[in-house]
């Protein structure tokens, strides 16, 4: 528990820092970033070492100060959700279930930006992951509106 509380106190510097950085940082889609992912929980993805990091892949740009990021992973997992990809050099994967909106003062340092070819493939790949039925949506199904709280029209 004391190694528990040790480290989650390290990450809340880290966390103060980085609200108090400037970040004037660009950075685009298809890029790949070290991260201050950070000290998570449960089977949440974590950051390694000293600054809580991993690398990151920019997959959707938001604006100018938020990106969607799907951590990378240098471990060799099996599953639908592990994407092959290669960063620095060095064989890994792209976690799908372990997507997460992210702020650019996470950003550390800029490791490179994969080829078009290999982002489309991730792209297709993550859609297939969080979209797999979209073209076989049934129209003629009752609409379900998140206002009323029940199926129907909305009404």
């Amino acid at each position: 528990m004391f190694k528990y509380i040790t480290q989650l106190l390290d990450w809340c510097k880290i966390v103060l820092r980085l609200r108090n950085k400037k970040s004037g940082l660009l950075f685009k889609e298809a890029e790949i970033w070290w991260c201050h992912v950070g000290f998570n929980i449960g089977v949440e993805v974590f950051g390694k070492g000293d600054n809580f990091a991993r690398p990151v892949l920019i997959f959707k740009k938001l604006n100018s100060h938020s990106f969607l990021g799907i951590p990378l992973t240098s471990q060799q997992k099996e599953g639908s959700w592990y994407i092959p990809i290669r960063c620095d050099d060095t064989e890994g994967k792209a976690i799908l279930s372990q997507v997460k909106i992210l702020d650019r003062s996470r950003l550390m340092q800029r490791i490179e930006a994969i080829p078009r070819s290999e982002f489309i493939r991730i792209q297709k790949a993550f859609k297939a992951f969080y979209c797999p039925d979209i073209l076989n949506i049934d129209d003629t199904q009752e609409k379900f509106s998140p206002a009323s709280g029940e199926a129907g029209d909305g009404g």
